[in-house]
């Protein structure tokens, strides 16, 4: 059976003439662009793996060049897909943190058991992670990842029971 492969970046574009790409993350982990650290492109037909050989960030975005690959010529047809890794490559992780394709997908609940809706997306703005919440027939909601409010995730049921606070989901 293959390995599960878990997307952790998004080649948006190519970045200067030597090979460079342009990567918009999707993981948090800054370690998985590290030089010597291999990654995979899937095309087509085909699983390649890259050896990553440098890493910068600019403007936001990653900055990664691979071994072998020096020139825009030899990057330009991996723009649009997307860089993995395997399943065996994930990091362990602490108590109560999780992986992002662990909570997208989970639905939520509120404390009485209510569905609220279902998490589409992950924001990382900055000092914890925000979820996007997918609500039927009204527009989503932004549940802070923290304490106060995510009180239970239930990876293997995907579901997620936060405390309501006030204006929450105004």
């Amino acid at each position: 059976m293959a390995n599960k492969m878990f997307n952790i970046g998004k080649i948006v574009n190519t970045h200067g003439i030597r090979g460079e790409v342009k990567v918009k993350r999707i993981t948090d982990f800054e370690e998985r662009f590290a030089s010597g650290e291999t990654v995979y492109i899937k095309d087509e037909n085909h699983t390649v793996p890259l050896i990553i050989e440098s890493h910068r960030i600019h403007k936001g975005f990653d900055l990664l060049k691979f071994k072998n690959l020096n020139n825009i010529n030899d990057v330009e047809k991996y723009k649009g897909l997307y860089l993995q890794i395997h399943e065996e490559q994930q990091l362990e992780l602490p108590e109560d943190e999780f992986y992002y394709h662990e909570i997208i997908g989970c639905e939520v609940f509120d404390l009485n058991g209510e569905k609220l809706g279902d998490i589409k997306e992950i924001l990382a703005p900055g000092a914890n992670d925000v979820w996007v919440l997918s609500r039927h027939g009204k527009k989503d909601a932004y549940i802070p990842y923290i304490e106060p409010v995510v009180k239970k995730v239930d990876i293997e049921n995907k579901k997620i029971f936060i405390e309501l606070m006030e204006g929450l989901l105004d």
